[in-house]
């Protein structure tokens, strides 16, 4: 009955930009430290950015100052807003419901999460 479903990806040309978005079905969605993850072929899932309830963020050193993660509660969803990408950030974007109790450094590094999406392919060319 949990749902995240993940919306957005596309090709761009490397410098575009993308918005992804995350549309939960999740009753205690607010109490969640969510996330979006990205996995590019050959290679393990990764942490790109996580925001816990309160609004507080952490972000993969290879996006900062690109990558923008929001939440809007009022709508269950989980946006992930995407600048200056690169070739390298071609992967399928996951969004995740990580945990009610990490702290977002955590999320970001845990490689496990509650729930998952099944994913949203970003493709940059460049």
């Amino acid at each position: 009955q949990v749902q995240l479903v993940e919306s957005g990806g596309g090709s761009v040309q490397s410098g575009g930009s993308l918005r992804l978005s995350c549309a939960a079905s999740i009753y205690t969605y607010s109490d969640y430290c969510m996330g979006w993850f990205r996995q590019a072929p050959g290679k393990e899932r990764e942490g790109v950015a996580t925001i816990d309830s309160d609004g507080r963020t952490s972000y993969a050193d290879s996006v900062k100052g690109r990558f923008t993660i929001s939440r809007d509660n009022t709508k269950n969803t989980l946006y992930l807003q995407m600048n200056s990408l690169k070739p390298e950030d071609t992967a399928m974007y996951y969004c995740a419901a990580v945990s009610p109790w990490m702290t977002t450094v955590q999320a970001l590094g845990a490689g496990a999460a509650d729930y998952w999406g099944k994913g949203t392919l970003v493709t940059i060319s460049s």
